[in-house]
């Protein structure tokens, strides 16, 4: 069969689907041309739904013929079926044919660029003098483009923001049908992205079922992570990954083989969907205990589970859980939903196999180890501090037990998820100092957690102890810390505190009509992917919020990691080492 007609299809699909898709997204955010005829536009809309599934019927024949049989061609394009059964099924309505037409042709953009990565090691195309012939595509464009796995995370993260954004522009997204505005739609689809929490519109209020599914889809891309989310969904849809993919997801996951590789993916899947359904079963009791319905409470449930188990802090209310901050059942399940999400995989994992019997304590690995005591030292630290500096402020008019459970539930939340079962602005000035500190830890790695991490500041004190001991290295649990993790956690913490800082001025000269604490606690906040607020979020002027939008963006992904995107070079050969330099410090 040749090529021509093998790409057929996508040219078909692209060049017809894809005008469809334009004109009715044009449409839909009010956007087409007045010039344009509405009589017309509908006219064509309709025809387009009723051609569109022939030309998805002609894609999956052709897709069939080309394949190596029924087991080669479910492994490498069911997706298609997956789309083309529904749209029959729903053959006429407009809007399903959108959707589906839509989801369509970018599996079918994703699956071209997965074919031209398995035919790289193909033999290549010779011409009369010997040399390989120039191939003038888009496809031999993008096959020299090599990206650092820093510049793949970067434009991942941009690239399902700028759609997360396009998806919560549409009416549908509305609870009223009216489209919100870009800066809104940005923010809100970066904050789900980077699982933040911060908000400018209410997701429980304002949006649709639609735009909080959307909301709630981007968090769990986010929370696991877009290279993560992309390699489960490969294999959950029995697809293969191209060496370069592979190649790529050694680096991402610094794991030493393929088989370290998707043996971690399966955990996170495995880990990620029974904690979710736990936690979304046991907070649908608690909200059908408080007198929601229980169609409205499952969903309630489903809902705050991943957003607490990703470290999000969105929620469906407009006071976050200040109205269940006494309810042992819902603010206990998600302060476990926030703890196991903030823990990270790797520990997870180990702590599954010490509970089973399968591995003891003493055999914890050092990260292991690092990671929950210093978690369980920053969150009793900062429950002590809250409940001695509000007993008789924020917490005065409840009982010794609830001021117990309340400075609890803040603590945990505190560091990466922003919930809130206290109106922050109750809180003294010293409070909220000290949550600026903690938001600017965050959680562990690996985890869905964000600031300078746990590690790092367990590191960052060890060497300042070693600095004091006059000791040449850094030890932890009677393991020795290499100088170049030394060195790393020296540069994030500092790089992060002057981002911090630079970004707290910014938005000093933008917002000066707020306060400076405000400020500081909103940037930081933004920069830990915490999603706590003293309440400008909403008053942010839209320059204000393009700002924040770039912290979170920042912090989601790593100051290093931007940094190591923008200005990380190919390693060269012939490196040489500089004599040592005498410099007198301190």
């Amino acid at each position: 069969m040749s090529q021509i007609f093998l790409k057929l299809p996508f040219l078909l699909e692209l060049f017809f689907n894809g005008i469809f898709i334009l004109v009715y997204s044009l449409k839909l955010t009010d956007r087409l041309p007045r010039n344009w005829s509405v009589e017309f536009i509908n006219q064509f809309l309709e025809v387009g739904t009723f051609i569109i599934p022939f030309v998805l019927f002609f894609s999956v024949v052709i897709n069939y013929l080309a394949s190596r049989g029924i087991d080669d061609y479910l492994r490498r394009f069911v997706f298609s079926l997956v789309v083309f059964i529904p749209m029959v099924i729903t053959w006429g309505d407009t809007e399903f044919a959108f959707w589906l037409s839509s989801a369509h042709l970018l599996s079918t953009i994703l699956s071209l660029y997965d074919s031209n990565e398995d035919e790289e090691g193909n033999e290549i195309e010779m011409d009369l003098s010997g040399m390989p012939r120039n191939r003038f595509s888009m496809t031999a464009l993008l096959r020299h483009i090599s990206l650092k796995p820093a510049q793949v995370i970067l434009f991942s993260f941009a690239g399902v923001i700028l759609l997360g954004t396009f998806l919560l522009m549409l009416p549908i997204a509305s609870a009223t049908g009216e489209s919100f505005n870009f800066v809104d739609s940005l923010f809100m689809a970066a904050s789900a992205v980077c699982v933040t929490g911060l908000t400018t519109i209410s997701v429980g209020e304002q949006y649709s079922i639609f735009g909080q599914g959307v909301i709630l889809l981007l968090i769990q891309i986010g929370g696991l992570s877009i290279m993560t989310f992309y390699a489960s969904m490969t294999i959950i849809l029995g697809r293969s990954m191209g060496m370069k993919s592979k190649i790529m997801m050694l680096d991402i996951f610094d794991a030493q083989s393929l088989e370290d590789v998707f043996n971690m993916i399966f955990d996170i899947i495995k880990y990620t969907l029974v904690i979710e359904l736990w936690g979304g079963l046991l907070l649908t009791v608690g909200f059908v205990m408080e007198g929601f319905e229980f169609g409205q409470a499952l969903y309630y449930g489903i809902f705050h589970s991943v957003s607490a188990f990703c470290n999000a802090g969105f929620s469906l209310f407009d006071t976050s859980l200040e109205s269940f901050g006494t309810k042992p059942l819902i603010n206990g399940t998600i302060m476990v939903l926030i703890v196991l999400g903030g823990l990270g995989f790797t520990v997870l994992k180990e702590l599954r196999l010490t509970v089973t019997g399968r591995r003891s304590i003493v055999r914890l690995s050092a990260h292991t180890k690092i990671v929950i005591v210093t978690s369980a030292i920053l969150v009793f630290s900062a429950a002590v501090f809250i409940f001695f500096g509000e007993f008789l402020n924020a917490l005065d008019g409840y009982t010794l037990w609830e001021k117990m459970q309340i400075s609890l539930f803040q603590s945990i939340t505190l560091r990466t998820a922003g919930f809130n079962s206290l109106p922050l602005g109750n809180l003294h000035s010293y409070t909220l100092y000290m949550m600026c500190l903690y938001m600017f830890i965050g959680g562990s790695p690996g985890s869905t957690a964000g600031g300078i991490k746990t590690t790092t500041l367990a590191i960052l004190i060890q060497s300042i102890v070693a600095t004091i001991k006059n000791e040449k290295s850094v030890h932890i649990f009677d393991r020795r810390i290499s100088s170049a993790v030394v060195v790393r956690t020296i540069a994030i913490t500092f790089i992060s505190l002057i981002l911090v800082s630079v970004f707290i001025l910014v938005m000093m000269r933008i917002e000066n009509k707020q306060s400076f604490l405000s400020v500081m606690f909103e940037v930081v906040s933004a920069s830990g992917t915490v999603g706590l607020s003293l309440g400008i979020t909403t008053l942010l002027s839209p320059m204000g919020k393009l700002v924040i939008t770039l912290v979170m963006f920042i912090g989601r992904i790593g100051p290093l990691t931007l940094l190591l995107a923008i200005g990380q070079r190919e390693n060269k050969a012939g490196k040489f080492d500089y004599p040592e330099g005498r410099i007198m410090i301190g």
